[in-house]
């Protein structure tokens, strides 16, 4: 199969419809693409092969693409034999091309060849270049993704990076399918182990001006780039991709899944947004395991079978704790006749999963449900959507003033709006005044569009932002002025009783108020304002401006570098002396947040 990538740029790849389990393991109704590409320019260059059952008909392809000349060189970006499979054939066939690779590659040549190609090789690393004309590529290292030979290119004149399995996924290109679902499949399953080194990954992708992405499984991705990037950037965080909870169970004679359709009935009733039930004796692992990862929020009900668990959910679990689950609320619901111990198996098994919150409230079934099972589903309900109802105008406890005790030398997000569209910026003084009534002071810069707007409409919502709230919340809300920037742009929001937004996540509680009485303190404004409105979201913690500078913010690029960074956003000014009146061209802080790289 020949497609035109660019005007020099061409694919070469096969489809595979005849592989019933990919690596052995993931079902592929669909099949598999094995991608490849052809460079060609003054030089031209083969970007990866094929698995070996098709060597055949990809040497075609890349014949039919060479018109009778050879290859000068083959870029092997990852050894695994679905890519590098037909290496041997290749050299066979175009005995005279310089095979490039990395240092790790060539050993695993020799093992999977017995050659290690020595005399006709270039050995590649970060930052190294290969020129082929006008197309000059450079290579990016990618160790453990997923494999620690992996190396990534990047093509300047296209734009193009060929990602190696980053940005792969499930099923061959002739079937017209959704790329997110299969992609997530194709991620969590095989990569989702190396989240951190795929993050390293992407943070070397930034500094790249990228206009296609060339994986080595699944389509070419041309459009709309962000939104695979932003979910690959989820994904390898271990972030929440959706609201929801999914229910995993395995049941003998039907009492344990009894127990989970109430629950699943009593979620919904609760306002859950989704709620995913999988039998794992019957359901495909590997989408089990991609919805564990989707939601935020996971029930675990099972048998205590053999004085231990059920080993369907054995399995999985140990497919959640290989690939670092994490970040996740977790609960248990076991059934036993006479010494029921599955949630604590179930708990101990995943005890050394980083940052998991594990439920106050348990189900305990003795062989079937009764009053007090029935009544242990219901409180569990009630705690995993307390977040839920809480967002929800009809069930929301509108006056629950502990939310003020969320408040504190923290971050927020202020909410407003001018009549036409809505605001936020990040804020960090927001006090308690008064609790009779309930008085709030809020100290907005003048300089920021936010202190005019609700200086003018008097109202306003104070959004408590979570530990869980990512850095690009306030890369949103505190790095752009919305006299220019429409923050809430493909953000689904929420709304309170006056009209304004609140964060649909990320935040533990949000209070709207009134302005009552404005004080004006020079650079800053004081609004002094009674609550209208407080709604608990979640017990997460509150996140505190040590918290964001320790642990979200990341660290400065200072290294090599002579001048100040700005402590709010990490922005460096290189200059031997700070201007007095200098404004941060990203956070638009001002010099009082520089200090001098050391």
């Amino acid at each position: 199969m020949n497609i035109n990538i660019t005007s020099d740029i061409k694919y070469v790849g096969v489809n595979d419809h005849d592989v019933d389990l990919f690596e052995g393991q993931y079902i592929v109704p669909n099949g598999m693409a094995y991608n490849s590409y052809v460079i060609l320019d003054e030089k031209t260059a083969v970007m990866d092969t094929v698995d070996r059952h098709f060597t055949k008909e990809w040497l075609g392809n890349v014949t039919s693409v060479l018109s009778g000349t050879k290859p000068d060189y083959i870029i092997i970006q990852h050894m695994e034999p679905d890519h590098a499979g037909s290496i041997a054939d290749f050299m066979k066939a175009y005995p005279d091309t310089t095979i490039v690779s990395s240092e790790k590659a060539f050993t695993m040549m020799k093992q999977f060849f017995g050659e290690d190609y020595e005399d006709r090789r270039i050995v590649v690393g970060e930052g190294d270049t290969l020129e082929l004309g006008k197309h000059t590529l450079t290579f990016v290292t990618a160790p453990m993704v997923h494999w620690p030979e992996v190396i990534v290119t990047y093509d300047s004149y296209d734009k193009v990076l060929f990602s190696a399995d980053g940005f792969g996924k499930f099923g061959a290109l002739d079937v017209d399918e959704e790329w997110d679902c299969e992609a997530r499949r194709y991620y969590i399953g095989i990569v989702g182990k190396y989240g951190a080194q795929v993050q390293r990954l992407l943070k070397k992708a930034a500094g790249l001006d990228i206009s296609i992405i060339c994986p080595t499984h699944g389509p070419v991705l041309t459009e709309n780039l962000g939104h695979y990037i932003n979910l690959y950037d989820t994904w390898s965080s271990y972030r929440v991709e959706s609201a929801g909870i999914m229910i995993a169970y395995t049941s003998v004679y039907g009492h344990t899944k009894a127990a989970v359709e109430l629950l699943a009935e009593k979620l919904r009733e609760k306002h859950c947004p989704k709620v995913v039930v999988t039998d794992l004796a019957r359901e495909d692992m590997a989408e089990a395991v991609e919805d564990a990862f989707r939601y935020g929020k996971l029930v675990l009900a099972t048998t205590t079978y053999n004085a231990d668990i059920f080993p369907f959910m054995r399995t999985f679990i140990e497919h959640l704790t290989e690939r670092n689950y994490q970040n996740r609320v977790v609960a248990f619901m076991e059934n036993g006749s006479w010494a029921p111990q599955a949630a604590k198996t179930m708990k101990r098994m995943l005890e050394d999963s980083y940052n998991l919150t594990f439920a106050k409230n348990s189900v305990h079934i003795m062989s079937a449900l009764n009053d007090e099972s029935t009544q242990q589903i219901e409180d569990l309900a009630n705690e995993l959507c307390k977040d839920y109802l809480a967002e929800n105008d009809d069930t929301a406890n509108k006056q629950d003033m502990k939310a003020l005790f969320k408040i504190g030398y923290g971050l927020y997000v202020v909410t407003s709006n001018d009549g036409q569209k809505d605001n936020g910026l990040i804020v960090n003084t927001v006090t308690q005044l008064t609790d009779s009534p309930f008085r709030v002071a809020v100290n907005i810069n003048k300089a920021n569009y936010s202190h005019d707007v609700i200086k003018k409409t008097g109202i306003m919502n104070v959004n408590c932002l979570s530990v869980e709230a990512p850095f690009k919340i306030f890369e949103r809300f505190g790095f752009h002025s919305g006299r220019d920037t429409d923050k809430f742009a493909g953000v689904t929001a929420l709304r309170s009783e006056n009209g304004l937004v609140f964060l649909p996540r990320y935040i533990n509680a949000v209070i709207s108020l009134k302005v009552e009485q404005y004080v004006d303190l020079g650079t800053h404004g004081m609004f002094i304002c009674t609550v209208t409105e407080a709604r608990v979201i979640s017990d997460a913690e509150t996140m505190t401006y040590t918290y964001y500078q320790q642990n979200v913010k990341p660290k400065p690029a200072t290294d090599g570098k002579k001048g100040y960074v700005c402590t709010v956003c990490g922005y460096v000014y290189e200059g031997d002396e700070l201007p007095d009146d200098i404004v941060c061209p990203l956070c638009k802080h001002g010099a009082a947040d520089f200090e001098r790289i050391e």
